[in-house]
């Protein structure tokens, strides 16, 4: 027998469906492809010749959405049936590709020029946590990001993030402005009135010391808020 049709692994019964979901990704624009169908393709690459689909939609019936896929623990993932660790890899690379490439769209340019940009960023970043972080965006003059600083893990409040020091990092790095950034894991990104009091704080220790703050976003898997545009600073 020849060895290199030997070698040759015979077709799978997935193979013709796998060659129609690659065809429609290609050539169907955004849109081609479902939630369930995208994490079909996702997985292949963990499952070289079973059906996929099954686990995918036993992901999403599990998790609720593809970005709560995406974004769930590691040993969360494994719980589903017929999900390995090479396809808790697949999952994971392909969330942090998303991530670095909405990092880059808010790195490249002016963030208050391109702010669906930077929402659509924080979003991908934030949104999907089950504890608060509080994270501040430090501008330069031309309102470039200069360093994008996790403050804070857990509750929020003055205890824990103090305005003077927000203010002093970005005095440290030569910052112009600033922009804070929590998230709410109830999903709701309405503020409270703590977060406005500190906000409050933070934006007056700013003023004290040529430090803008442009704005306060709130994150949540309902949407985001931003504190200025409900006229809140």
């Amino acid at each position: 027998m020849n060895a290199d049709v030997a070698a040759t692994p015979p077709n799978h019964a997935g193979k013709g469906h796998r060659a129609r979901l690659r065809d429609r990704l290609l050539t169907g624009g955004p849109e081609a492809l479902a939630d369930y169908e995208v994490l079909e393709y996702l997985l292949f690459g963990a499952n070289a010749r079973g059906d996929t689909k099954p686990v995918a939609k036993a992901l999403l019936a599990r998790f609720g959405n593809l970005s709560a896929v995406m974004n769930a623990d590691p040993r969360a993932l494994k719980q589903v049936d017929g999900v390995s660790d090479a396809a808790v890899g697949a999952l994971k690379i392909a969330a942090l590709a998303a991530r670095r490439m909405a990092r880059s769209e808010v790195s490249n340019q002016p963030v208050l020029g391109s702010w669906q940009s930077l929402l659509d960023y924080l979003s991908i970043d934030m949104a999907h946590l089950t504890h608060e972080r509080v994270r501040v965006l430090y501008l330069n003059a031309k309102n470039r990001l200069m360093l994008d600083h996790l403050v804070h893990d857990g509750t929020i409040d003055e205890a824990s993030i103090h305005p003077r020091e927000v203010i002093k990092r970005g005095l440290d790095i030569g910052a112009s402005a600033l922009i804070l950034v929590h998230n709410h894991p109830s999903g709701n990104p309405e503020p409270s009135r703590s977060d406005i009091q500190l906000t409050h704080r933070i934006a007056e220790a700013g003023r004290l010391l040529g430090i803008t703050v442009h704005d306060h976003v709130i994150v949540g898997t309902e949407g985001q808020v931003s504190l200025r545009s409900k006229g809140l600073i």
